[in-house]
């Protein structure tokens, strides 16, 4: 008896470290493909709780589009970020367009400009082209902070 509880203690755990199975983003995917924007949601809530970036992105996509909801980029930047932080590309890129343009969070050349480098050392052109046209625009006492806080981070 003890022998299974010990057992199934441990599949348990080793399911929890494992994390979100992919079988489940492609559900959600499936649902938000087939217009039931509610499962998508649901599932997508529950692996992006779970620390899933793939998730949290497409969460975020749903608050950003208001898609099977009202518009809240204040939770959409919330996702972004949560991804971001975890070294996501993708997720990086977005939350520097929020900052960009104030969407959901304050407008902050200096944090976008630092969430865009980061997407472009990760190989993500489109990034590396928002940051040098962002870096166009800023001053130099912003380009320094920029500078800082990416130095800061290494």
């Amino acid at each position: 008896m003890r022998r299974r509880l010990l057992a199934a203690t441990a599949f348990t755990a080793l399911l929890a470290w494992a994390g979100p199975a992919p079988a489940d983003f492609a559900s959600a995917t499936s649902a938000y493909d087939g217009g039931d924007y509610a499962t998508a949601f649901k599932e997508w809530r529950r692996l992006a709780e779970a620390g899933d970036t793939e998730s949290q992105i497409a969460l975020a996509g749903l608050y950003r589009g208001g898609i099977g909801r009202g518009i809240d980029f204040v939770r959409a930047a919330h996702w972004y970020k949560q991804a971001a932080q975890k070294g996501n590309p993708v997720g990086q890129l977005n939350l520097a367009e929020m900052y960009e343009h104030g969407w959901g969070v304050p407008r902050d050349a200096v944090a976008a400009f630092v969430w865009y480098h980061r997407a472009a050392l990760q190989g993500r052109n489109w990034a590396a082209d928002q940051r040098d046209r962002l870096a166009q625009r800023m001053t130099a006492a912003d380009m320094a902070t920029a500078q800082a806080r990416l130095s800061k981070s290494k």
